[in-house]
Order: C-alpha cells, then sequence, then structure tokens
C-alpha cells in the first residue's frame, strides 16, 4: 500500500535574512512538495528581503518600519509578485497568527521576537523555536499560552533539539518522574575558552563574531564568546523540560558534535551527536515526529580524532555564572539579566565598552533588584524597559569610550 502524500505546510519565517532563516529556507526549498513559504520577515534588511521575496514567493512580507514597507511594496508590485509587505510588530502578530500558517519559524534575535512568539502560541500554532530571549523573559506566560491553546512548541537550538530526541516522550511533568538525573547542556566554549582575563580585556568585536565552529548572527556570536548564550539556553531549558535549574549542568565541548546529553538514574546517558549544523534540528523540527533530508553531510566518527568535555570557569565567563544565578532566582531577574545583556552587546559591538564590561553591567543592573509583575505580557514589558533604561544609565554614567580602551 502506498504511503499517502503528506499535506503541504504553510510556514512564516520570522527573522528570514538571519542565519538560522537562511538555513529554514534551504531546508524548505529541498522539500517542496511538503513545504511552502507563506511569509518571510526582515527588520531593516529590506535589498535582502526582496531577493528572498523574488525567490519564495510568499503571500505576505514584513519589514521594521512603514517606510521601508511601501519601499518594498512598490519593489514587488513593479516585478509583478502579489505579497503583501506589512510593518512593524503588529504586522509580525499578524503573519505569526495568520489562520493558513502550518507553523512558524521564531527566529527573531532578542526581545524583539516576544510579542510574536505569544501570537503563534495564542493561535495554536507549531512553533520552531529559535529565539531563546522569549522562555527567558517570559517562561511561565509562554509555556502557558501554549498549553491553553494546543500549541506546539518545538526547540530549534542545536542543544535543546537533542535534549528533546534524547529525553522520553512524557517529561512535562518532571525530569524525575521519568528517570533522568540531569541534562548536560554543551558548550563550545566560543574563540575565548582558554584565554586570560587580561586577554579578555583586549577583545575586538571582530574577534568575539568569529566562532570557531558555527556561522551566528553579530549578537549570538558575542554571546557564545562570552558564555551568555549557554547561561540563556540554560534557563531556557528549564521552561522547556520542567527542569529546576540544578538539574541543568554546563559542559564545554569544544569539537561541537555532541550537541547535548541526558543522564538517567540508572547510568545511561543519551546523547545526539552531528555535524555543527542548523539545518539538522531545522529539518527535525519542522517534520517531527516524521524525519527529512535536511541536506547535512553526514558525520564521519571515524575522522573525529578527539572529543574533549571541559567544566567551565565561571571566574573567567561571569556572563554564565550571572546566568545561572538568574535562573535560581527566578522572578524578575532573568528578564533584567537578558535586557540588560542586549545593552551591554550592542554597546561592546559599537566599541562603546570592553568585552569584559559586559558582565559587570549586567551585575550591575542585575543589583539594583527591578521588580515587577511578571503574570503578564505587559508586566514582562515593562520590567525589560526598565532594565533598559537602567543599563543606558549605567552606560551614560561610566562614559566609557572607544579611546580609552588600553
Amino acid at each position: 500500500m502506498s504511503r499517502a502524500s503528506p499535506q503541504v505546510q504553510n510556514i512564516s519565517v520570522l527573522g528570514a535574512t538571519g542565519s538560522i532563516g537562511s538555513s529554514t529556507l534551504d531546508v524548505i526549498g529541498q522539500h517542496p512538495d511538503r513545504y511552502r513559504v507563506f511569509a518571510l520577515t526582515a527588520h531593516t534588511r529590506i535589498d535582502e528581503l526582496k531577493t528572498l521575496c523574488l525567490q519564495h514567493r510568499p503571500r505576505f512580507a514584513v519589514v521594521g518600519e512603514e517606510s521601508h514597507a511601501q519601499r518594498l511594496q512598490g519593489d514587488l508590485r513593479a516585478a509583478g509578485l502579489a505579497t503583501v509587505v506589512l510593518a512593524g510588530p503588529q504586522g509580525l502578530c499578524e503573519v505569526a497568527a495568520h489562520p493558513q500558517v502550518d507553523a512558524v519559524m521564531a527566529a527573531i534575535v532578542g526581545a524583539a521576537g516576544l510579542e510574536s512568539v505569544m501570537a503563534a502560541a495564542v493561535a495554536g500554532k507549531k512553533i520552531l523555536l529559535a529565539n531563546k530571549e522569549a522562555l527567558v523573559m517570559s517562561g511561565a506566560l509562554l509555556m502557558s499560552a501554549v498549553r491553553e491553546h494546543g500549541a506546539q512548541l518545538l526547540p530549534i537550538d542545536s542543544e535543546h533539539n537533542a535534549i528533546f530526541q534524547c529525553l522520553p516522550c512524557n517529561y512535562a511533568e518532571g525530569l524525575a518522574p521519568v528517570g533522568v538525573r540531569r541534562i548536560l547542556l554543551t558548550a563550545s566554549g566560543g574563540p575565548f575558552r582558554k584565554s586570560s582575563y587580561a586577554e579578555l580585556e583586549q577583545v575586538t568585536p571582530a574577534q568575539a563574531c568569529a566562532h570557531p565552529n558555527w556561522s551566528m548572527g553579530q549578537k549570538i556570536s558575542v554571546d557564545s564568546a562570552s558564555m551568555m548564550n549557554k547561561g540563556l539556553e540554560l534557563i531556557e531549558a528549564c521552561w522547556l523540560f520542567a527542569a529546576r535549574p540544578e538539574q541543568v549542568e554546563v559542559v564545554i565541548h569544544p569539537q561541537s558534535v555532541i550537541h547535548s546529553l541526558v543522564d538517567y538514574v540508572d547510568g545511561s546517558v543519551l546523547a545526539q551527536l552531528g555535524n555543527p549544523d542548523m539545518r539538522t534540528p531545522i529539518a527535525h523540527a519542522m517534520a517531527w515526529p516524521e524525519r527529512i533530508a535536511s541536506g547535512v553531510t553526514p558525520l564521519d566518527l571515524c575522522a573525529l580524532a578527539r572529543m574533549d568535555f571541559i567544566a567551565p570557569d565561571l571566574q573567567r565567563f561571569a556572563c554564565l555564572r550571572l546566568a545561572i544565578e538568574s535562573a535560581q532566582a527566578g522572578g524578575a531577574a532573568p528578564i533584567v539579566l537578558n535586557a540588560a545583556n542586549e545593552i551591554a552587546v550592542a554597546a561592546f559591538l559599537r566599541e562603546q565598552i570592553r568585552f569584559t564590561h559586559i558582565p559587570q553591567m549586567i551585575e550591575d543592573v542585575l543589583n539594583l533588584g527591578i521588580q515587577g509583575q511578571i503574570d503578564s505580557l505587559g508586566g514582562v514589558v515593562e520590567i525589560d524597559q526598565q532594565a533598559r533604561q537602567q543599563a543606558q544609565a549605567w552606560l551614560k554614567k561610566q562614559s566609557i569610550t572607544a579611546g580609552k580602551r588600553a
């Protein structure tokens, strides 16, 4: 008996011009019988978005500003495309929750992606979550919305996708009842895992963005270099897998071949391996519970000379320590952590502060004890804005400029 052809799924790709968006479109392009691009979004990279629209012919496109939307709309109409161009957060929410959308690739970096992820959850969509900040900022709200509205949340981060593949299906009520002792979250260690503190003080944005294994955007690359990325992933893992912070451990694995592990009480440790290519977790989540080809080169185990595992140095990588402490504190702390980090990373990329100032700013803002209501999206946004204001005030007070760098 022949197998029926799968129904074509409409996918909105939020953050289409980034590395995750590009990999997603590559996987979609390999399976035109299964997936169709419904909407593409970008914030300011209008020319790149235009090229993608001409290639994939989506029903909708979304950009950050109305003036950019008008320009892109004119260009697409002149090219004979019927694509409708929307603008701003409202446009993002519209294409995330549209009745004809089956799945949403949530790949907008930072707090800017929160509202559209929530809109997709309330609309009961299949959410392919690459925006870790959505759970870091509003984990309880988002998970509640997923359950209440029958949405499906599938992790795209290679580490969380690996954990998802290694866990039993009935982990939702906690890890201990299903025999899981701990989650081992692997980290590459970034480009500075062997650097001294003195060397870290001299790090440039170009050096921080040169990741040894992965091709990522600037913000995520800096987070990886500071190991804040791993701290945010630890917080995200707690929400995704009903884990307590003490049940999630970070281990540095420079080769980035084992993407994460799950340790069971009987002594079994399950690991998911693969070449460092984001198309693997993207294809897994898009087709789950089935499997489809991703275009990734098969892993050659015989070519692996070695696999190393190292405990992280929480003094050298203070961002990871601050994230662990924020996960343990709960409440507003993860929101403040994320907001201060976004401001600090942006300032570092502008060469306003040194690499080692990033955790200093974050810790100072956390120590202010910002509080607020976290039982609504509005409350979460208010705390986020307070933290950003305090981080900006920290920058102004310090008056650190690129000319003061040693």
